[in-house]
């Protein structure tokens, strides 16, 4: 039966361009759509520039245009980019739509009607020279905690506290610089914390849409049954902003977190409008159709929580299922500028040209969950030039020069009862793949387990490969009398590539298009990876279909990279959406002395229990060693990265001459050492193999 899908990716925010980061999103996404589209499956993919929001405003006016000229050149510049990298949209369109508009003001009024929206005045700090109020990243000052400088309005970057920006010490604006007077204003607020939400995203959230590790972390954040975890969420902002003013409420706005989820809705109302389709088939509540979210794991808040309740109570259907992936690592770090790792998509398309051999390396990471996935730039030569070049591209290259120079670039017979000789009788079931096998790649691209697929499928491409190299084609064009054999050892083999090359088409969809070309046969379908060419069937001359990768091509783009590094000068970015992953890394801190640093004693500890902490929401109780008599008791605030159970055993380093601090839940002992940055995530360090509890750290 054929499935009706509509499929989304996370906006990309209209405040930087597209980098290697983003692209691991719309890349699975792509393939997976593709996927369903060569099963034969209605599906339709979109997705839009994300627009609102006062960085937008700012930076449109730092750079002396209007925001909707800013976001014009954006939008350009990202829809070329996933051009580029071959990501194809049924419509790419702009949350600063009127179809978004529409939908964000009718569902507004839906959420009020029912209750559900409720005005309150807050006290927030306020910009007397901008003569503007301030989001929380927009505020900058001292840990009230740690007491660590320039840290945000929200949480403290060094010891990870979270506070309302009022608790920061000596606060400044991040926009002016200048000191921000408390003032009061009206909000809107979304009443997530009525029962009715509660309820709703209780059931909704362990109904099967999420992840097991995403349900589990939505568990934690709605607290036990009979707990109310979920505040209500502010949803308006006040002008001077760039958005949607909210319905009867002049010089309010509603905050982009609103309409940045609808602009899913506001693309797909674009493309009904091009299409005929029907809007209610897809969003009304008891739709038949199926809704995927393809998201960093870092909006799991705003998708599993916001989003869906706001739906529900709007009267629309909800998400299938969410989709969360993991961050990208580069050579095992952060994309770093200063590595010249912090790479974007136009400068990977200026050096290596070739955008499949990354949509291929990244399909071979995937395994459709939340784990964070490693482009190593050798391997990732490495895997290409042995994998694409070596094994799928071979095939081709070493037999089909014999059948147009030999045999007029037709194809033999090749049926099993038509074969030649016992050899060829032998290794004829090489050229039907098994159905079984096609099934599990088929199964590997729906759970979105593209590495397993890959495996597969490139398992079949080292039997196609022992089949010519035990035929030797070369040799056989040399002997006399066998024409016959050579004809079908060739055809045998361009059928493998054929049937390859169908497996591989929602990876290497433009590759696909070039072989489709090179076997003159009509568009591939999945259903005819289990047939073969006719017999007589005519190929076009044979044409290098991909190169080897060259390093010296990455070794290139690496130092464009470094030598292109500028000092930041938007200091009012704020990381949302996809945006998260561009990893930006704090500045150095004030210069200190060799006797300020040895002041600091630092020793290697093991593990030895790790557990969760009743009540606490951030802590993880660890036991450490280092070597004393008794182990030492810290808190440490990395639920949110770590399991316990994954921990015990392991060695990490931590500040023993800490004083002892009083909490909560027991006296802390000291501080485990963890880095974090712009984005979401923690990494507690580890001492390299061989390093024993109680080693001083030097």
């Amino acid at each position: 039966m054929t499935r009706k899908i509509l499929v989304t990716s996370a906006l990309p925010y209209a405040n930087g361009s597209i980098h290697l980061g983003h692209l691991v999103e719309y890349i699975q996404t792509d393939i997976w759509v593709r996927f369903q589209k060569m099963r034969g499956n209605t599906c339709h993919y979109v997705c839009a520039d994300d627009t609102h929001g006062t960085p937008i405003m700012l930076r449109a006016e730092k750079e002396g245009i209007t925001p909707e000229q800013l976001i014009a050149r954006v939008w350009q510049e990202h829809y070329d980019d996933f051009a580029a990298f071959h990501v194809q949209f049924d419509n790419y369109g702009s949350t600063n739509s009127n179809e978004t508009k529409e939908s964000a003001q009718g569902i507004y009024r839906t959420l009020k009607a029912n209750g559900l929206i409720e005005v309150r005045s807050i006290e927030q700090y306020y910009d007397p020279v901008k003569n503007m109020f301030l989001p929380d990243r927009f505020i900058k000052g001292e840990c009230p905690k740690c007491h660590a400088k320039d840290q945000y309005g929200d949480n403290c970057e060094v010891c990870g506290a979270a506070y309302a920006p009022t608790d920061l010490i000596n606060p400044f604006s991040a926009v002016s610089g200048a000191k921000p007077e408390l003032r009061n204003s009206d909000h809107y607020f979304f009443k997530l914390s009525a029962d009715t939400c509660q309820a709703f995203l209780r059931q909704w959230t362990r109904g099967g849409a999420l992840q097991p590790e995403a349900a589990n972390k939505m568990q934690e954040w709605l607290g036990a049954e009979g707990e109310n975890k979920l505040t209500d969420w502010d949803i308006s902002r006040d002008a001077p902003y760039f958005g949607f003013e909210i319905p009867d409420a002049p010089g309010k706005y509603f905050y982009v977190w609103l309409d940045a989820p609808v602009g899913y809705m506001g693309s797909f109302k674009q493309l009904c409008a091009k299409t005929g389709l029907d809007f209610s088939d897809y969003w009304k509540q008891g739709s038949d159709a199926e809704l995927y979210h393809f998201i960093g794991k870092d909006i799991l808040y705003f998708h599993a929580l916001f989003w869906p309740a706001m739906l529900q109570h709007a009267g629309f259907r909800t998400p299938t299922k969410l989709f969360a992936h993991g961050f990208l690592t580069v050579n095992g770090e952060k994309m770093s500028k200063s590595r010249g790792t912090f790479i974007t998509a136009r400068s990977y398309v200026d050096h290596i040209k070739n955008t499949e051999y990354l949509r291929y390396y990244y399909a071979a990471k995937l395994n459709g969950t939340m784990e964070d996935i490693d482009l190593n730039l050798e391997d990732f030569v490495a895997k290409v030039n042995s994998d694409l070049i070596g094994k799928y591209i071979n095939i081709a290259s070493r037999c089909a020069g014999f059948i147009s120079k030999k045999f007029e670039g037709k194809l033999a017979d090749i049926h099993a009862d038509k074969l030649i000789s016992e050899p060829l009788q032998i290794d004829s079931g090489f050229y039907k793949l098994k159905p079984e096998v096609v099934a599990e790649v088929a199964d590997a691209y729906e759970k979105r387990d593209f590495s397993k697929a890959l495996r597969e499928i490139m398992a079949f491409a080292d039997s196609a490969n022992q089949f010519v190299d035990r035929h030797k084609p070369w040799v056989i064009a040399k002997e006399t009398g066998k024409e016959t054999e050579l004809h079908q050892v060739c055809t045998l083999a361009l059928n493998m590539f054929r049937q390859l090359s169908i497996l591989l088409q929602p990876v290497l969809p433009e590759l696909a298009k070039n072989v489709e070309s090179f076997l003159n046969a009509p568009r591939f379908t999945w259903e005819d990876v289990l047939t073969t060419l006719p017999a007589a069937h005519t190929i076009n001359e044979y044409k290098h279909l991909a190169t080897r990768l060259d390093p010296k091509l990455i070794e290139a783009m690496v130092a464009a990279n470094q030598e292109s590094l500028k000092p930041m000068t938007d200091s009012h970015s704020e990381t949302r959406h996809a945006e998260h992953q561009q990893h930006a890394i704090a500045p150095i801190a004030e210069t200190i002395g060799i006797d300020d640093f040895m002041k600091i004693d630092l020793r290697v500890a093991h593990i030895v229990n790790a557990e969760h902490v009743e009540g606490a929401e951030k802590l993880l109780k660890l036991t450490l060693d280092i070597g004393e008599e008794n182990p030492r008791t810290v808190f440490a605030g990395i639920k949110s990265a770590y399991d316990p159970e994954k921990l015990k055993g392991r060695m990490t380093v931590m500040v023993a001459n800490l004083a002892p601090r009083k909490m909560k839940f027991g006296m802390s002992e000291g501080m485990v050492l963890a880095a974090s940055g712009e984005t979401p995530g923690l990494f507690v360090l580890s001492p390299d193999d061989g390093a024993q509890p109680g080693m001083r750290i030097k």
